[in-house]
């Protein structure tokens, strides 16, 4: 079974952005221009539009126009759209704009202004409609047709793409089109990364609805523009402190003509550009110099092994030897859940380690009972597994005086004798007098407390074999 979702990403140790001036933080602020292509009768839908507005509430009407509704974005074309255009260009902020390309098509002027500003306008789709029951063929057929229409409108074909109201599909549908820079239907990360999509890798640029005004129209969101100003701030701050550190990240704000483009919320908005435009370190810039700085300063890079997309022979003839042999623990974690979760030594490690845990007590004495004696009869007759020579050799037990060969033999016997499976002990850890001195301590333990001390090295061993062959991230 494979389990799609990454959950994991870039780990504990994220990459370090290199952001242009050595910035602690990249701010992103995205206008998206919906007003006009939004669900409407007179557009061919089926109903009027209810989504992020200032009605308590709405619901699509079927068949009808939603006066309210239909005014509340007309303001945002008529009167928000150039009260922030006022604003951004007076604080000469670098804009990316989600442009709807129907709405693009009847906005001759406010398309002429972002160009004039020179705004990114990224593709917000064809329509600004719900994809989640769209079919794929139907989905593509619209990315066609925004692409068609956008590249009228501006003259230039888009290079970002964001639906919004996506599909499960449209990440993948939008790469397989291909010749954008980035895709930014994703809101799973701080930083760019790469999705490899069917032999080609699309950078993606992950958006926010936390940092974005549409929390003005929904449940718990900002209620006026100084609630709005303290969360971007305490937001930048964090974000500021944690690239002070070492660990810079990318900050986006998403505004809506018709919801930031109101005079209360607008203020907040100025209140925050004043704050961070008086901060050094600062790179604010569009998605695509983002998109084009991460290219350069980190090019796509082919994955080596990829566990979770290994085919059941594959995965085993590479894994099936990680816990001595005992292939059967490989063959139970591929038929459980693999995810790109489990691509990396300390994830696969607790694939493996869940299915060994799992077994009864028989299967694991089984796997105990696999391990050869430490410096014993098969190593003297090099009939050790590659793995298992190189360990030993690590702590010099291939090169002993007959003195500690004799000591080796005597411990290998007596703790055999006492718990009915050999020593263990993961020997890249220790030093040859380390793991003579743990023999003589860990004969004296009972056998429960000792086969959990065994069953604990098998595991360790398994994980070090692993980081020789998988990276952490």
């Amino acid at each position: 079974m494979r389990y799609p979702r990454n959950m994991l990403g870039y780990g504990r140790t994220p990459p370090d952005p290199k952001w242009p001036g050595g910035a602690y933080v990249a701010v992103q602020i995205v206008l998206n221009y919906e007003e006009g292509g939004e669900n409407n009768i007179l557009h061919g839908d089926a109903a009027s539009e209810a989504f992020l507005v200032d009605v308590i509430g709405a619901a699509p009407w079927p068949d009808k126009r939603h006066w309210n509704v239909e005014s509340m974005y007309e303001y945002g074309a008529r009167a928000g759209f150039w009260r922030l255009h006022r604003l951004l260009t007076g604080h000469n902020i670098p804009v990316t704009v989600y442009g709807v390309a129907t709405a693009l098509m009847r906005a001759p002027q406010q398309l002429a202004a972002m160009q004039e500003a020179g705004w990114e306008i990224a593709s917000h789709g064809l329509k600004w409609v719900e994809h989640k029951d769209m079919p794929p063929e139907t989905e593509r057929a619209q990315i066609a047709e925004a692409i068609r229409l956008h590249t009228i409108a501006t003259g230039e074909r888009p290079t970002g793409w964001y639906t919004g109201r996506c599909s499960l599909n449209t990440v993948d549908l939008v790469s397989e089109e291909g010749g954008f820079e980035y895709v930014s239907d994703t809101y799973d990360d701080d930083l760019p990364y790469w999705r490899p999509h069917q032999g080609r890798a699309q950078l993606i640029i992950p958006y926010t609805l936390a940092a974005n005004d549409m929390r003005f129209v929904t449940a718990s969101g900002f209620q006026h523009g100084e609630a709005y100003f303290q969360f971007l701030k305490d937001s930048f701050d964090t974000l500021y402190e944690e690239g002070r550190l070492g660990s810079p990240k990318m900050m986006s704000i998403g505004l809506h003509c018709r919801l930031a483009g109101m005079p209360g919320r607008a203020a907040g908005l100025k209140r925050f550009i004043e704050y961070i435009q008086g901060k050094d370190r600062v790179w604010i810039a569009r998605r695509v110099d983002i998109a084009r700085h991460w290219a350069q300063h980190h090019p796509y890079q082919a994955p080596g092994l990829v566990p979770s997309a290994m085919d059941r022979t594959a995965f085993v003839g590479h894994f099936g030897s990680i816990f001595e042999h005992s292939t059967w623990i490989a063959e139970r974690a591929f038929d459980g859940e693999l995810g790109p979760v489990n691509d990396t030594a300390s994830g696969l490690h607790f694939a493996l380690r869940s299915q060994f845990r799992m077994a009864s007590e028989h299967e694991r004495i089984g796997v105990l009972t696999a391990h050869p004696d430490l410096a014993g009869k098969l190593a003297a007759a090099r009939r050790l597994t590659e793995a298992s020579t190189a360990e030993q050799a690590s702590a010099g037990l291939d090169a002993l005086t007959d003195h500690e060969r004799g000591q080796f033999a005597e411990l290998n016997a007596a703790y055999m004798a006492r718990f009915g499976f050999p020593f263990i002990i993961a020997v890249r850890d220790n030093t040859k007098p380390m793991i003579l001195a743990a023999m003589h301590e860990r004969i004296g333990n009972d056998r429960h407390t000792e086969f959990n001390v065994a069953c604990g090295q098998v595991e360790r061993i398994a994980l070090l074999r692993l980081r020789a062959i998988l990276p952490e991230v």
